[in-house]
């Protein structure tokens, strides 16, 4: 998919590759104004073994990015993201099923998590990659099984890290946020901002 660069200071920036078929960070590619295209990287995302969930984070975001980087080796700039969740020192991955999702609810209800988000950037003319990320505390209110049992109806825990959406109904159960809101939705915004302009990244004319 390719955003056109039709209107304002887009046609003065150069296009980036998202290495994900996220719609949320697409969303956020939007917002900033930034011509993209999305070729998704569709890698193997087991963790590799003795990494700390920070690690793991950062590593499948740059495998994302290296990914993309190898098919097109002469594009300009290449993103690739990854988000987890963690309890307890643990990463809680995707839910298989509904039953999976259910018991991530019922983990999270009435207690604090870690979502961390890891961002790599190819630059194509200094030809390495920058790998940064960005923590967020998440404290979940307490939830019954019948309000557990209304969102798993929705649909809306499926192919998300931890069973639930920052960005939609999931925003009910969370009491609090320390950190970017951005972050726990997928990318922090901030953070990619200033990435982006530490590696010569033109905005505008």
């Amino acid at each position: 998919m390719t955003e056109s660069a039709n209107f304002g200071i887009k046609k003065f920036m150069e296009p980036i590759i998202l290495a994900s078929a996220s719609p949320r960070r697409q969303d956020f590619f939007r917002l900033l104004g930034l011509p993209f295209t999305c070729t998704p990287a569709e890698i193997d995302e087991t963790p590799s073994p003795g990494l700390s969930p920070r690690q793991v984070a950062e590593d499948l975001a740059r495998r994302k990015t290296r990914t993309v980087v190898e098919k097109q080796p002469a594009a300009p700039w290449v993103f690739g993201a990854d988000t987890i969740v963690v309890l307890d020192g643990a990463i809680i991955g995707k839910p298989a099923d509904r039953n999976a999702a259910e018991d991530m609810l019922k983990r999270l209800s009435e207690r604090r998590h870690e979502v961390i988000t890891a961002m790599a950037l190819y630059n194509g003319r200094w030809g390495d990659i920058d790998c940064r990320s960005a923590s967020c505390e998440v404290a979940f209110a307490p939830l019954s099984d019948a309000e557990i049992a209304w969102y798993l109806d929705t649909g809306e825990w499926e192919g998300v890290a931890g069973s639930y959406r920052l960005q939609g109904l999931g925003a009910c159960f969370i009491s609090s946020i320390n950190g970017s809101p951005s972050a726990v939705a997928g990318l922090s915004l901030h953070d990619f901002y200033v990435m982006l302009r530490d590696n010569g990244y033109r905005f505008g004319a």
